[in-house]
């Protein structure tokens, strides 16, 4: 299976960087190709950040599932998403989609991309 890693990447601490590593190897050791944008999206990019867009996107149109490793603070990981929930809702593409950290993430606003994402996976397992 081809699964895209929406994940923090220009201010992530080391600790989620390691836990980022560990999982993204544990789904490699299972067979799975994963691609994770820390790693294998060019961050050097003179367009300003169009290229990165445009290559993650690619990444994500071709993924079978799309794991996100929630992270409120993160600008890239929201314009993922973004992207992920046009192409599933509005376009019907059909995407597995996982929320990695779920269970660590607290979630107090009365909106949130996480709201979203959470009523987006119920909406789709009860279809």
């Amino acid at each position: 299976m081809k699964i895209f890693l929406i994940s923090p990447v220009a201010r992530i601490d080391a600790l989620t960087e390691r836990m980022l590593a560990e999982y993204v190897g544990l789904l490699e050791s299972m067979g799975h190709s994963v691609h994770w944008p820390m790693r294998d999206t060019n961050q050097i990019d003179s367009t300003g950040g169009y290229n990165i867009c445009k290559a993650n996107f690619e990444s994500i149109l071709e993924a079978d599932a799309v794991h996100i490793w929630y992270d409120e603070t993160s600008g890239g990981s929201k314009f993922d998403m973004g992207g992920l929930f046009m192409l599933v809702e509005l376009l019907g593409m059909e995407k597995e989609i996982v929320i990695v950290n779920e269970s660590r993430v607290t979630d107090t606003p009365a909106k949130s991309f996480f709201k979203v994402f959470r009523h987006l996976i119920e909406k789709r397992k009860s279809a």
